[in-house]
């Protein structure tokens, strides 16, 4: 894509909502179908997988594979699946890491990896019941593993813990990383997606892969942001992960991503959209009319009402109180972010003027703001 912002402007279940995307590989789909519904959407790929080509380390890594022809193998993803094999073919071990896998017992960590295994002509012999590597590990470990050699498939996030416990079991582990993580094109756009959480600009970020976290994490450390950005996802931005490892660095800073209980991007985005629509719209009948706040959508009595970033900030959080009164250091609290922090009085009178009626923000003296219900 070639605009950091993408903007659909039919309605939908989206409609209103802005929602920042964080992956590269297979973004165009997520960016379209959120599209389609009505959203708003900030691209800013956190990082990609690097060409084959370039990743001799994985060469090295299949000729040791097919070497030392473990005597199980682990196998993480479809995709980790299919891209070595990709690569063995294009160094001409293609037909060797195929009898090697096929003399050695197989399993498998969900039904895409399953699949993939199928497709080139193998079959498994267990699986994880949730489709995670933690799981896959505990059947593994109550067997008897002592002297024997098991290959380990990885994805580009390594669970070092789980292959310690492995090797734990008296196992020695071979491991192969059919792609790993790069910055991508476009990387230089996460900044000012961190910049548009912080300031309450999105609505939801979505995320398909654990790395892609630990990048937003450590480039918002790197512009001093890493504590306000967790701040913004525990209070009020949605983050929406595919799957529990991609899930699990969001968890470990406090942060509670909704995860679909089917892994994938389809799935994904129905939980996006139902999530949005049941938590993050806001109604409330006043005299001044009926308002709807649906993400940076806002209507006042069936009008739109377009609002500056620290202005929705302040409506959002007025409305939420429900006509209770917000004392002036709270609203300041909420716009230091935007920088407007010093500037609170200004940002009432132009919320005011952007309003149908100015009274529906009513000023208490010596104590603060409410809105008129």
């Amino acid at each position: 894509m070639t605009e950091t912002i993408r903007v659909d402007g039919s309605g939908g279940q989206l409609a209103g909502f802005r929602i920042g995307v964080t992956s590269d590989r297979r973004s165009g789909d997520l960016i379209d179908a959120l599209e389609r519904r009505g959203a708003w959407v900030f691209h800013a790929p956190a990082l990609k997988i690097a060409p084959i080509a370039e990743d001799v380390e994985l060469l090295a890594d299949t000729a040791a594979m097919v070497s030392a022809r473990p005597d199980l193998f682990l196998i993480t993803t479809a995709y980790g699946m299919r891209r070595w094999f990709e690569a063995a073919d294009a160094a001409g071990l293609g037909d060797d890491l195929l009898e090697v896998l096929g003399a050695g017992r197989i399993y498998v960590r969900g039904p895409k990896a399953r699949g993939a295994v199928r497709a080139a002509g193998l079959d498994d012999v267990g699986i994880s019941s949730d489709e995670t590597t933690a799981t896959l590990v505990d059947e593994l470990v109550q067997k008897d593993l002592s002297g024997l050699t098991i290959g380990v498939q990885l994805h580009a996030y390594a669970d070092a813990h789980q292959l310690a416990r492995l090797r734990a079991s008296g196992a020695t582990l071979l491991t192969v990383t059919p792609y790993r993580w790069i910055k991508p094109e476009g990387s230089e756009r996460l900044p000012r997606l961190i910049d548009a959480v912080c300031t309450g600009q999105l609505d939801c970020v979505t995320f398909t892969s654990a790395p892609a976290v630990d990048a937003l994490f450590s480039t918002a450390a790197e512009q001093g942001l890493e504590e306000e950005l967790i701040q913004r996802f525990r209070r009020s931005v949605l983050a929406a992960a595919v799957g529990p490892v991609t899930a699990q660095p969001l968890i470990d800073a406090g942060i509670e991503p909704i995860v679909p209980e089917r892994f994938r991007m389809g799935a994904l985005i129905r939980l996006v959209c139902d999530h949005l629509a049941e938590h993050h719209v806001e109604q409330l009948r006043t005299p001044s009319g009926s308002i709807e706040v649906r993400g940076r959508s806002v209507r006042v009595d069936e009008v739109q009402v377009d609002l500056a970033p620290a202005q929705l900030v302040l409506f959002k959080a007025l409305l939420s109180a429900r006509g209770a009164v917000l004392s002036r250091d709270a609203l300041t609290g909420l716009l230091t972010s935007t920088g407007a922090g010093h500037a609170l009085d200004m940002n009432v009178n132009r919320l005011r003027k952007s309003l149908p009626d100015p009274g529906l923000v009513e000023t208490v003296v010596k104590r603060g703001y409410r809105l008129h219900v």
